[in-house]
């Protein structure tokens, strides 16, 4: 038992109204995105999303599951219940570095778990893509983190937001940028905390990055530049790590 998800867990029963997550996004809780994604909770109190690629194997953010805390992955039963699966293995991606940002370093900021007991059938394994896109192009994120920064109650409930593909950088072999419609205020939109670990999908609906970061928008935290990680440079990673743990990922 991680004692710090349980408070957490808790809190998540106790709201009035429904939580909500994605700043500036919408509710999806019955879309295909939301079939196939779960949460990922740490015994220090973090909260992540994470994409179901098999009944027990999960994809996430590195940062979401690094040794030195325990971890769980979280959904509720038919019934609105609470349940927290064990993790029987974890697999971080070679190439990540937890001090990357800070030191402006390059990291692959993908992990992959394997639960314990497997998730009900109603979850759908999601599709991986290697397909490449270029600036403009519509990409839908979705997520568990908060609707309102600052607000940890607005966390639980599944949200999407559509946003275009930008190049701040110029284009990436490795990493994904999105951009919300606006800059500040309420206009913001995109991902936020707790989105980390959440797919990133193109119009066919196959994964085609995983959330790492989000920038702020004018005076809110998020809702700017939401960056994430693209499979397809990582497929081979991806296959040898599922194959051994004999559920192979499915790509499109």
């Amino acid at each position: 038992m991680i004692r710090p998800a349980i408070p957490l867990l808790a809190a998540l029963l106790a709201l009035a109204t429904p939580a909500r997550a994605v700043v500036g996004g919408s509710e999806a809780p019955d879309a295909a995105l939301a079939r196939s994604s779960v949460m990922v909770l740490s015994s220090r109190g973090g909260v992540c999303t994470g994409i179901v690629l098999a009944r027990d194997v999960v994809l996430t953010a590195a940062h979401c599951a690094a040794p030195g805390a325990e971890h769980r992955v979280h959904y509720r039963d038919e019934a609105g219940a609470p349940v927290l699966l064990g993790v029987a293995a974890r697999a971080v991606h070679p190439g990540y570095d937890a001090g990357a940002i800070a030191g402006r370093r390059r990291s692959i900021d993908l992990a992959l778990l394997r639960t314990e007991t497997a998730l009900p059938a109603r979850f759908v394994p999601a599709a991986l893509t290697e397909a490449q896109v270029g600036a403009g192009t519509p990409l839908t994120l979705g997520g568990y983190g908060v609707a309102r920064p600052g607000d940890h109650r607005s966390t639980g409930t599944f949200r999407t937001a559509t946003l275009p593909l930008v190049e701040p950088y110029g284009p990436s072999r490795i990493l994904v940028w999105l951009k919300g419609p606006g800059m500040s205020g309420s206009a913001a939109s995109g991902a936020c905390e707790g989105d980390s670990g959440g797919p990133i999908v193109g119009a066919a609906g196959a994964v085609l990055a995983v959330t790492t970061w989000a920038s702020g928008a004018g005076k809110t935290p998020c809702g700017g530049i939401s960056q994430g990680v693209l499979v397809g440079p990582q497929r081979a990673w991806i296959a040898r790590t599922t194959a051994e743990w004999g559920a192979p990922a499915r790509w499109e």
